[in-house]
Formats: structure tokens, sequence, C-alpha cells
């Protein structure tokens, strides 16, 4: 049931196509904002019955929930109707002393994550996170949270596991065997693809927080290179991990931490336009990404109904043209960054 799928886009030449909007399963492993497996299922109702057919995930989310509860739903859905991605890298150690260190709540799952991102760690991690999910396969996996961002003192120990100790070796083979359908890595930095892609041949990369109206450097670095050789990017954590949904408040987070503040200035005034225009901040910073044409989805995460309808209500909806061409007047924007076709669902 539901309505109209959500038009898909192709990830290369692998014969996979995804929602232009996908589901970031990242919040469903958060016992705090998504706290019963009742209204995580609601949730990924919403979101089937509104056209979504890509669906993300991690062990990392929630130490294995986020995997768990997107499985359990889309365990009766016809398996050739929907995508999933998700991520090796991490492996799960049984550890309820640390899980309930780190979230204080018995419900919490009880591992702690260790980075592997050897071959056998990466076997190993796929081959856990199908028993998770209770799913026959996974079409996407990805590299998670290799590069400097996230690993800053171990990048190098970490790239060396990945490179020598044959982390991506093992991608390639699963890929090779039609065990999943395309690889690629999940980063929060543009530099670490450009480096991974002078390693291997990858088909897509997830990259958050790296094409948004508050960062468009990749227009000048990455993109250009990836349209050349044909790598799809799913735009992650479109909002910035916050502040272009809460807007320049006390308290807004900008990249998983704090915003500083020249970041809140800077909000500031593109909200000043986004007023203006008679949209809101949030509505035009989820459909910017999407005006690009090497951005072939973008997942942002949900943890309350209310949270997703309002959200898919403004896909719906005209985003006057001037503001994008008012942001770029006022330097807010890249001057080549494109305008998004909006509304972006009819």
């Amino acid at each position: 049931m539901g309505g109209p799928v959500i038009e898909k886009r192709p990830i290369g030449s692998t014969g996979v196509s995804i929602s232009r909007i996908g589901f970031g399963g990242a919040p469903l492993g958060d016992v705090k904002r998504a706290p019963s497996d009742q209204a995580a299922h609601q949730l990924l109702q919403m979101a089937w019955d509104a056209g979504i057919r890509y669906f993300d995930t991690a062990p990392f989310y929630g130490q294995g929930l986020s995997e768990r509860r997107i499985g359990d739903f889309l365990r009766d859905k016809p398996r050739d109707e929907y995508v999933l991605s998700s991520k090796v890298g991490r492996l799960l150690v049984p550890d309820r002393e640390w899980a309930m260190e780190r979230h204080g709540d018995p419900r919490a799952m009880p591992f702690r994550p260790v980075f592997d991102f050897t071959y056998d760690g990466v076997i190993k991690s796929f081959e856990m996170s199908l028993q998770r999910l209770g799913l026959e396969r996974i079409d996407i996996l990805f590299l998670h949270d290799i590069g400097w961002f996230s690993q800053r003192d171990n990048h190098e120990a970490t790239m060396r596991q990945a490179l020598e100790g044959g982390g991506i070796k093992a991608l390639e083979e699963l890929r090779a065997a039609g065990t999943v359908k395309a690889i690629g890595a999940g980063v929060n930095e543009w530099p670490i693809i450009d480096e991974l892609m002078n390693h291997a041949r990858f088909d897509v990369f997830l990259l958050a927080n790296r094409y948004t109206l508050l960062d468009q450097e990749v227009i000048d670095t990455l993109l250009p290179r990836v349209e050349r050789e044909g790598v799809a990017i799913v735009d992650g954590a479109p909002l910035n991990s916050g502040i272009l949904a809460t807007g320049p408040v006390p308290g807004a987070t900008y990249d998983y931490a704090p915003a500083s503040a020249e970041m809140i200035e800077k909000t500031r005034r593109i909200k000043v336009l986004t007023d203006r225009s008679g949209t809101t901040l949030i509505r035009a910073a989820l459909s910017f990404p999407l005006g690009h044409p090497a951005i072939t989805s973008i997942i942002p995460g949900f943890s309350k109904a209310e949270e997703f309808t309002d959200n898919m209500a403004g896909y719906h909806k005209a985003i006057p043209d001037e503001l994008w061409s008012d942001l770029r007047a006022e330097g807010l924007l890249h001057p080549a960054a494109p305008s998004p076709r909006t509304p972006i669902l009819e």
C-alpha cells in the first residue's frame, strides 16, 4: 500500500536505483529520540506510504538497534521493491557496562563498537549485519567513518587497514560475487573520498554535511570528479546535524558540535532571506541539494512522526526562484550552485 513511489535515480552502471529522498536510519538507533519499537515502526511505515524506497542504516546507529528495527519492518516487503544500505568498519563487542555508561538506559543495545577495517573485519561486520537485519542481502555497502574527520590520530592506521589490510578488497570481492550490488564509503569529509577513489573503483559515496546551504566547497573540489567518473553521491545530514532545522538559536549544532558564532550568523542571514521569500529555512535546506546533478539522493533522519509529516509536506511546495538568486547575491550561496526545481515532489 501507499502512494506513488518517489522518483528514483541510478547509481552508475550497477543496476541499482534509489529514491531521490531516502530514509536515514540513524535516529532509529537512539532510544531517547525514537524510544519504542512501535514509534520506529510508525516512522518507517510513514516513509513507505510516502513512496520512499531507499533505507540507510549502520551497526553504529544504536549499536545494532537501527538495523534490527529496519530489518523487522522491511522483512515482509517485496525484496526487489526497495534498496537497503548498511555499513562496515565497526564490530560490536558485548559490553553492557559501556552501553549503560554511554546511554544510561537499560533498553540500549549492550554492545561497544570497535573499529576494524581489515578484510576479516569487513566480512564479519557484513555477516553480522545480515543477522541483525534478518534479511538475505544488503544492496549497498559503505565503509563507515574512515578518514580524518572521524579517526583523527588513528587516520593513518585505519587507512592501512582498509588498503593493506584488505578492507577494500573485501568490498570488491563482495561486489564481484554479486553479494552486494554497489560499494562505497559513508564519511563526513570530501578529501577522503578523493583519496579512496585513487585506490579502487567505487560506485557511490554517502557524504554527510558537505553539500548544504551552509557548505558548498565540493562544487569546486569533489563533485566535478565524481560526475566525470560516474560515481553517485548520497547527501547525508543535509541539515548540518541540526542548525538548518532549528535555525540560529542558542545551543544550535553544526557538524555534531556547538555551532560557532560565525556559522550562527550565516544561518541567521540565510533565514532572513528564506522568511522573506515565504518559505522556511528547513524547507530550503532539504530541497537545495537535489538541484545538483551529482546528488543522487538525500537521506534526512527523522525521529518523530510530526517531523516527517512536516518535512514531506515541504517537498510538495514551490520555493520562489528569487530565493536562490538572492542567496547568491548576498554571497551566501556558491555562484555555481544549481537551483533545485521545486516542488521536489509533484
